[in-house]
C-alpha cells in the first residue's frame, strides 16, 4: 500500500482527468468526479484508490473490486461493481504506470536524500570541476578534477565521481556509487552502490602467472538509461563500453569491458554479460542470464531467465536453457526427458 509518510500524492486526480491523461474511456460519465488519491493492487484496493486488472486469469477479480476506479480492457468493463469507475484502456498496466508517475513523482525519479538544495559544504569538490547551477551535491560526495555535472542532477551522499567524468542534466547518482572514466548523458539514473568505469577483467598469461592488460577505454552511457543498485559496468580495454539510450538495467548485473548494448533493452537482476558482447536494440534478458564473451545478440531477441549463452542469437528469436537454444527446441528436449524419466519409473514400478 502507499504510505503517506514516504510517498504523499502530488494532488488529487478525478476519474475524468485520468481518462484524459491516459487516453482511456470512462464508461459512466456520471462518475467523472470520482476522486483518486492512491494506487493499490486489485486484490487490495481501498477508498480513493486506482487499480488495474489485465489478463484473462485476473478477470475473476473484477466483481469483488473495492476501489475508486479500475483500468481494464473493454471485455472486462461490465464485470465491475457499479460503485467503481471503469476506465477502459487496451494496455491497462501501461496507463496505470503513467498515473503512478504523475501521482507519486518522487517514487518515479529519485531525489535528494537530505535537505540540500545546492552544493553541500560537506562535499569535497575539486576547484576545476564545473557544476551547473541547479545541480544538487549532497554531503560526503567527492568530485575530482575536470568533472562536469549538469543542471538538475542529484549526486547523493558519499558518491565518488572521478577525474574528467561528464554527467548530463536531470540525472541521479545514488549513495555510495562510484563513477570513473565515464561520459554519461541526460536523465540517467544510477542507483546506490553501482560501480561504473572500474577495470575490466583483462589478463594475459605470463611467466609468473596472469599479468594485467591495461584497460584504457571509457564507459559511454546514453540518455535515459537506468542502472540498478550494486551493478557494475567495466570500462573498455581499447574501445568503449556503451549502454544505449533508454536501456534499463536491474540490480546486481555485471557488464564487462567492451560490451555494447543497444537502445531500449531490459536486463534483469543477476545477469552477467562477458567482454565484447554486442547486444542489439529492444533485447530482453531475464534474471540470471549469462553470456559468454564475443557473442552477438540480435535486436528484439528474448533471453529466458537462468539461461547460459554460448552462441549468437538471431534477431527476434526467443532462446532459453543451458546451454541456450531456440525455446521451442529447448521445450521439446525437456518434454522428451520427462517422457523418458516417466517410462523408466513405470518400468521399475512394474518390475
Amino acid at each position: 500500500m502507499t504510505d503517506p509518510v514516504f510517498f504523499a500524492p502530488s494532488r488529487r486526480y478525478t476519474a475524468a482527468e485520468v481518462a484524459n491523461l491516459t487516453g482511456s474511456v470512462l464508461v459512466d460519465s456520471g462518475q467523472s468526479d470520482v476522486s483518486i488519491e492512491a494506487l493499490a493492487p486489485a486484490h487490495e484496493g481501498g477508498a480513493n484508490a486506482l487499480v488495474f486488472v489485465d489478463g484473462r486469469r485476473n478477470s475473476a477479480l473484477m466483481p469483488s473490486l473495492r476501489a475508486a476506479a479500475v483500468l481494464c480492457p473493454a471485455e472486462f468493463a461490465n464485470k465491475a461493481p457499479s460503485s467503481v469507475a471503469v476506465l477502459v484502456h487496451p494496455r491497462p498496466q501501461q496507463a496505470f504506470a503513467l498515473v503512478g508517475r504523475l501521482l507519486f513523482p518522487t517514487a518515479a525519479t529519485p531525489g535528494p536524500m537530505t535537505s540540500e538544495t545546492g552544493i553541500s559544504p560537506h562535499a569535497h569538490i575539486d576547484p576545476t570541476a564545473h557544476i551547473e547551477a541547479g545541480a544538487i551535491i549532497e554531503a560526503g560526495v567527492v568530485i575530482g578534477p575536470g568533472v562536469s555535472i549538469g543542471k538538475g542532477t542529484v549526486i547523493a551522499p558519499n558518491a565518488v565521481i572521478g577525474q574528467s567524468c561528464q554527467i548530463g542534466r536531470d540525472g541521479y547518482v545514488g549513495p555510495g556509487a562510484s563513477i570513473q572514466y565515464a561520459l554519461i548523458g541526460n536523465r540517467v539514473i544510477i542507483h546506490g552502490g553501482a560501480r561504473i568505469g572500474q577495470d575490466g577483467f583483462g589478463f594475459v598469461g605470463g611467466a609468473k602467472g596472469p599479468e594485467r592488460v591495461p584497460q584504457i577505454g571509457r564507459v559511454v552511457i546514453q540518455d535515459d538509461v537506468e542502472i540498478g543498485s550494486n551493478s557494475t559496468v567495466d570500462r573498455g580495454a581499447m574501445s568503449d563500453t556503451i549502454i544505449g539510450q533508454g536501456t534499463k538495467i536491474d540490480n546486481l548485473v555485471q557488464i564487462a569491458h567492451n560490451v555494447r548494448i543497444g537502445r531500449n533493452c531490459i536486463v534483469a537482476g543477476l545477469s552477467g554479460i562477458s567482454g565484447s558482447v554486442v547486444v542489439g536494440d529492444n533485447v530482453t534478458m531475464g534474471g540470471g542470464v549469462g553470456l559468454a564473451d564475443h557473442l552477438t545478440i540480435g535486436s528484439g531477441a528474448k533471453l529466458a531467465a537462468r539461461s547460459g549463452f554460448m552462441s549468437n542469437v538471431p534477431a527476434g528469436e526467443i532462446w532459453g536453457g543451458y546451454p541456450a537454444q531456440p525455446m521451442a527446441e529447448a521445450m521439446r528436449e525437456i518434454a522428451m526427458l520427462r517422457t523418458m524419466a516417466r517410462a523408466r519409473k513405470q518400468g521399475k514400478d512394474n518390475g
